[in-house]
């Protein structure tokens, strides 16, 4: 006899509004809809809260797995941080940053711009100008109605940087920006319009490449319990773990989502709890609404749109020393290099902790070339590229782990979901169109804070505030 699995529950919860996902966005959802006064079920898949925020002990030492900075644009986390009576400190950044160029030459320097030739460096403050001047003339709420938008979303950034600079290195340069350290994908996977929103996302192109700006603060405790104190707040009862989404059905069998009638009762299964109620919230990213069963089916531009979107890949990469030895050579412990495996490098000392941490990123192409590495292979050749930045000292941490969201079953990929070639001015007004009773929030959704904790806290007041059938909450921004 073959076992047989049971979906769903015997007895449904009622509620008011089920949310999908107990990440940040998830979570300020359910906390906006519960403190006007809905009864709120959050069924989450995995068995913790945090979504891409994941903070844990590895062999005795505190790392952050997933997302864990904030920038002070940000403001949306920073007051939910101090409501929370949470704490933050600030990112080390004293001493000498470290520069690899083409050549494999080692400089250190000081300042925002790297110790390039001065050609390039000049190259790359005009291409930095004029990616500030799109971001002011385009803007960040809705880049897909400019009028420069189907041009600028069908030429690749690798492709529109070329054609505005032979400098090659500072094309590679500028490119790392956006490719390796933020959508995770090669340059020439992704257009410049997706370039430009990211940039806009933060203030301007030039906050994204300051990295004392963009890197600013971490939460003591870590990015993860934020998450975790407004679970605990809403208390078990709201957030259910281990849980996840099957399907979601809403009305008779005549209904549709283009016939909806707000009100009438939607049924969401999942492989423990089966919830009524009369409104869902989504956050989960694009790439995994798939793995739900929508009845009746999503409209045909929602299918084609999650086509077009997916997460990139990168190694988030932690290794732990007896000491910051870094610091005593009059280094900050961040380091860039295009060329490099690791194309970033900072201090990712914990608070108060005498021990040093560094953590690094191996993105897109060369993440899939050290996966095709044995683990001790792919640590010996990472930690050979820390050690170009900081020395010798690099190749002997205490701990060494690997963050790897591309893995996950309900993550898939890092940091955040971006269109292809063409699809943001094609699709990007529509991403967040509600269908039937279903809302979506997600930070790959956000337009201030993209693929951040604070666009995803934006995201999670703005559903709320649609479900309430508002214009906003109280702080609700896009």
């Amino acid at each position: 006899m073959t076992d047989q699995r049971t979906l769903g529950s015997r007895t449904a919860l009622e509620r008011d509004v089920v949310v999908v996902g107990a990440g940040p966005a998830g979570l300020m959802a359910a906390r906006s809809l519960v403190a006007a006064g809905k009864t709120v079920a959050v069924l989450e898949a995995r068995d913790r809260v945090g979504g891409r925020t994941w903070s844990r002990t590895v062999d005795g030492a505190f790392l952050e797995i997933g997302g864990q900075w904030i920038s002070p644009d940000q403001t949306e986390l920073l007051a939910l941080v101090e409501e929370l009576g949470l704490e933050t400190f600030p990112r080390y950044r004293e001493g000498e940053s470290v520069y690899i160029g083409p050549d494999g030459v080692r400089r250190t320097y000081t300042g925002s711009l790297f110790p390039a030739p001065e050609r390039t460096v000049a190259e790359m403050e005009k291409l930095i100008g004029i990616l500030d001047d799109l971001v002011e003339q385009i803007g960040v709420e809705q880049p897909w109605a400019h009028p420069l938008a189907r041009e600028l979303d069908t030429v690749s950034f690798h492709s529109w940087l070329r054609a505005r600079s032979d400098d090659e290195e500072a094309c590679t340069n500028i490119g790392m920006f956006i490719a390796g350290a933020m959508l995770t994908k090669p340059s020439h996977a992704f257009s410049t319009l997706q370039a430009v929103l990211m940039a806009a996302s933060a203030g301007s192109f030039s906050n994204l490449v300051d990295e004392d700006f963009i890197l600013d603060r971490r939460v003591v405790g870590g990015m993860q319990s934020v998450s975790e104190a407004m679970a605990a707040q809403l208390g078990p009862d709201v957030v259910f773990l281990d849980t996840p989404v099957r399907t979601v059905r809403w009305g008779g069998p005549e209904d549709t989502y283009a016939e909806h009638v707000p009100g009438t009762e939607v049924t969401v299964w999942s492989d423990r709890l089966t919830v009524r109620a009369k409104d869902v919230v989504v956050a989960v990213p694009p790439n995994l609404y798939s793995r739900i069963s929508f009845e009746p089916p999503l409209p045909r531009l929602q299918h084609q749109m999650h086509q077009h979107q997916s997460l990139g890949l990168v190694i988030k990469v932690h290794a732990v020393y007896e000491s910051p030895f870094w610091r005593a050579k009059g280094l900050s412990g961040t380091g860039f290099g295009a060329h490099e495996l690791s194309q970033e490098v900072y201090d990712n000392t914990n608070h108060e902790d005498p021990r040093g941490t560094l953590v690094g990123f191996v993105s897109d192409e060369k993440a899939d070339a050290v996966f095709a590495l044995g683990a001790e292979e792919r640590k010996r050749v990472i930690l050979e590229s820390f050690a170009r930045y900081l020395g010798e000292e690099a190749l002997e941490p205490v701990v060494y782990y690997e963050s790897d969201f591309g893995s996950e079953e309900w993550t898939r990929g890092a940091y955040a979901a971006s269109y292809d070639l063409g699809g943001l001015h094609r699709y990007g007004a529509h991403q967040r169109t509600p269908v039937g009773p279903i809302r979506w929030a997600c930070s790959d959704l956000a337009a201030e804070g993209y693929q951040h904790v604070d666009g995803a806290l934006r995201q999670g007041r703005l559903a709320a505030a649609e479900v309430l059938g508002a214009g906003s909450l109280t702080g609700a921004q896009r």
